[in-house]
């Protein structure tokens, strides 16, 4: 691992931070100091820039929309951009350039490529994510959504539940069997499919924060082409896994930064309301800056090796098993700052997934949403549980957890015995 970067990164951050310059409003101070109805006009005005300039997808190949930048490029341009406090994308974008972009340039055909990918920079195409399903979340080889192909078009039944923005998608990836005779991680299929068909219901969810970004997605007789999967027929996990170390590792670049920020506010809010002066609360603030500095280098790590042209592995699941945990604790610090306001809240909520918005005011309701759904990050993406599995079995080589069926048939014969 590398901490420093070289001399041609530097050069690249000055020209990002001028095109910052040059395209924010005077004054800005971040995407957090806006309410929240100018806060979406920007980002749709944002996005529109980006795509303009090709920087929705820096590291993509010009034929196919992006800007052709190295990879160490598309990490500062990421960095810059948090820094500045403005998004990467639009609020589906994590799904249609990120994940399923991505895994498209990494497994998809040619003919894949030429649609899809500009498509989904243009916002023509707005993607979710349709892997959970209500008995299959953390475990999710254990899927039941069904595919079976009829003539030229695969058929889906089943149901998706915790899909993210799926209330304003037009297309979703979907994980399903099509092998039933198949084990669990084989006869799974990773399909492309159209949302604006009779046969695709989605409903959505209402959280305890109040918002229904989550909801659930019923198939019915639902139908997609037979070219549009991803891979081999009936070798989808492969697949799906790429897309999960998409997900979870080019985070790597921006989660270090942001949590940092986050940390700066934290401590500014100690100091404001007296509780730097505690010497118990001082210390849990020097644990969660070493925490910090700590998803620091492993944010490195993660970019050195795909700087030198690895790609997404089971490893990055060390890094989103790291930052769920640590911001379950750092927020339940915050709430301990906040004392008795934590529980009525007053102010600006947050309205990012993670840490707020830069630039969002430091107030209690801000914290105390952000506390709220700090739960929800040990469990999307991967469960903190699967991820320290993943990580045991793939990355240490340590034996696999006993399954449920043997546990049974070892008490049954002990019972026999």
């Amino acid at each position: 691992m590398d901490p420093h970067y070289p001399p041609e990164a530097e050069r690249f951050r000055k020209e990002v931070k001028a095109f910052l310059d040059d395209h924010l409003p005077a004054g800005w101070q971040g995407i957090g100091a806006l309410d929240p109805d100018a806060a979406r006009r920007f980002t749709a005005d944002w996005r529109n820039t980006l795509y303009q300039e090709g920087l929705l997808a820096p590291s993509w190949p010009k034929e196919y929309g992006g800007a052709g930048l190295s990879p160490l490029e598309q990490v500062v341009a990421a960095e810059e951009f948090y820094r500045a406090g403005v998004p990467t994308g639009g609020p589906n974008d994590d799904f249609s350039i990120q994940m399923v972009g991505n895994t498209i340039l990494h497994w998809g055909t040619e003919e894949q490529k030429r649609y899809f990918l500009p498509r989904a920079l243009s916002g023509e195409h707005v993607w979710c994510q349709g892997y959970s399903e209500p008995n299959a979340g953390s475990d999710l080889a254990n899927l039941a959504t069904r595919a079976e192909l009829d003539g030229d078009e695969w058929v889906i039944n089943g149901q998706k539940i915790w899909t993210s923005m799926a209330h304003v998608a037009n297309w979703i990836f979907v994980l399903a069997r099509t092998d039933p005779e198949a084990t669990k991680h084989k006869g799974i299929t990773f399909f492309l499919v159209p949302m604006d068909q009779p046969g695709v219901e989605v409903r959505p969810i209402k959280m305890m924060t109040g918002w229904s970004e989550f909801n659930e997605t019923f198939f019915t007789d639902a139908r997609t082409p037979k070219d549009h999967v991803v891979g081999a027929v009936n070798a989808g996990w492969s697949v799906a896994m790429t897309l999960l170390g998409y997900e979870r590792g080019e985070a790597a670049a921006t989660f270090p930064i942001m949590f940092r920020t986050e940390l700066d506010r934290l401590l500014d809010l100690a100091r404001s309301t007296g509780a730097a002066g505690d010497p118990l609360i001082r210390q849990r603030l020097a644990w969660c800056y070493s925490k910090v500095e700590i998803m620091r280098f492993l944010g490195m790590r993660t970019l050195t090796k795909f700087l030198a042209g690895g790609e997404p592995g089971p490893a990055e699941s060390s890094f989103k098993l790291y930052w769920s945990e640590y911001h379950k604790v750092v927020t339940e610090l915050a709430v301990d700052i906040l004392g008795a306001a934590a529980m009525a809240p007053s102010g600006r909520v947050a309205t990012a997934f993670r840490a707020d918005d830069v630039g969002a005011p430091n107030d209690s309701a801000s914290w105390a949403t952000t506390f709220l759904m700090s739960r929800a990050g040990t469990i999307y993406a991967g469960s903190s549980q699967v991820q320290r599995n993943i990580v045991a079995e793939m990355v240490l080589g340590l034996p696999k957890e006993p399954a449920v069926a043997s546990q049974k048939g070892s008490w049954r014969q002990a019972q026999a015995g």
